[in-house]
């Protein structure tokens, strides 16, 4: 049945399109424009489950997921079942609906403490931690994989089975093994052979980064949903572009530069209220290059723009930015 849209657990996303986890990205203002703009699920960014480090401002200011919109899904990267465990009922606790645990992400930091896509190794460790942490809460548990540890060793099938048979409710799966790091084209056989061997929902993630590539994807590996996560920095709109296009087989026009103002003059001013105007216009440097990046006229910008450490020059030279294009 085509027009339901995919469930996990007791939730059910309108739309087969989900904002991937990207540490340092993809942060609550970043969530809510991309939901706002068509995405059916956003991910929070990863969170060790070490509760030494949760005490940074950065880190509380992720954890708190109650004020909110759309469906919580939290997304929590460690290598010990009890953390593990104890990290997804902290974020329940905090608000979270869905955890999420992370086994795609190639970061050496991640790595060197056996966390992320090294666990793929280790289906017996896979199968503990995923275990405890089902067990630990009353919400669904969702698991992201790789396709394998190298190209020569994808036991992604295997992984799946065993998630499947502890409990978890969906998988994502990044059509790269962990040798691959982001190089290369994702490959979409494995996750296509990954659907068949189980039946809970499969989502895929990898280079799509056009409606026609989401069509394709779906089509190709018989997936329940994608992600997409480079494709959106600087361009969250994406998401409204993919879901046009799948309803409708057409293509939109890309946004118009008054929206793109817009949008942006929107986004760097919720990241100056969340994070305080210091760290907010810190971080709304990457996001106001990401957005202009394609643009000619950008470059010279970015540079001024970079340089600039108060809040409202930030805006002031946005306005001034579009202004000169006008």
């Amino acid at each position: 049945d085509g027009n339901r849209g995919m469930q996990i657990g007791p939730h059910t996303l309108e739309t087969p399109l989900i904002v991937a986890p990207m540490a340092g990205v993809t942060d609550r203002p970043f969530r809510e424009l991309c939901l706002r703009l068509g995405a059916g699920m956003a991910v929070s960014e990863m969170l060790l489950a070490n509760p030494d480090v949760w005490d940074t401002q950065k880190t509380r200011m992720r954890m708190d997921h109650s004020a909110e919109g759309g469906l919580r899904s939290v997304q929590i990267a460690g290598a010990d079942p009890e953390m593990m465990a104890f990290a997804a009922r902290y974020n329940v606790e905090q608000g979270a609906q869905i955890v999420d645990i992370n086994m795609g992400c190639p970061a050496k930091k991640v790595n060197k403490k056996l966390a992320g896509s090294a666990l793929l190794r280790q289906p017996d460790l896979v199968r503990s931690i995923c275990r405890a942490v089902v067990d630990a809460v009353e919400v669904p548990v969702t698991l992201k994989i790789r396709t394998g540890w190298d190209p020569d060793n994808r036991n992604g099938e295997e992984i799946a089975r065993i998630a499947e048979d502890c409990g978890i409710a969906a998988l994502a799966v990044h059509g790269r093994t962990r040798a691959c790091l982001y190089k290369g084209e994702a490959e979409y056989d494995t996750i296509r052979a990954i659907k068949q061997a189980v039946s809970i929902p499969v989502v895929a993630n990898g280079d799509i980064d056009s409606p026609e590539k989401a069509r394709y994807v779906l089509d190709y590996t018989g997936v329940d949903a994608v992600m997409i996560g480079r494709a959106a920095q600087g361009r969250p709109w994406i998401f409204r572009e993919i879901r046009h296009f799948l309803e409708t087989g057409t293509k939109l026009p890309p946004p118009d530069r008054e929206e793109v103002r817009t949008l942006m003059n929107e986004h760097v001013t919720n990241l100056h209220q969340f994070y305080g105007a210091y760290l907010g216009a810190r971080i709304a440097r990457k996001h106001v290059g990401w957005y202009l990046d394609e643009e000619e006229a950008g470059r010279e910008f970015r540079k001024h723009f970079n340089a600039l450490d108060c809040a409202d020059a930030q805006l002031e030279a946005l306005e001034a930015y579009f202004d000169g294009l006008g």
